[in-house]
């Protein structure tokens, strides 16, 4: 998983609950849940791992 970044831009392509509006930064959360259940780990695992994936991308 320490190559796995999370992203939103994709503007009309929202997850499922929310499939007929804009995709909004926020429902990036249904996504890393949707991960978390694919890779059964906990969701807190995969916040903390792509968030540290970006800064070393970003170098922030």
């Amino acid at each position: 998983m320490e190559r796995i970044l999370l992203e939103s831009d994709a503007p009309y392509v929202a997850p499922v609950p929310y499939k007929d509006s804009r995709n909004e930064l926020i429902y990036l959360i249904e996504t890393a849940k949707k991960l978390a259940e694919i890779k059964k780990v906990d969701l807190k695992i995969i916040e903390e791992t792509t968030t540290a994936n970006a800064r070393k991308v970003f170098r922030i």
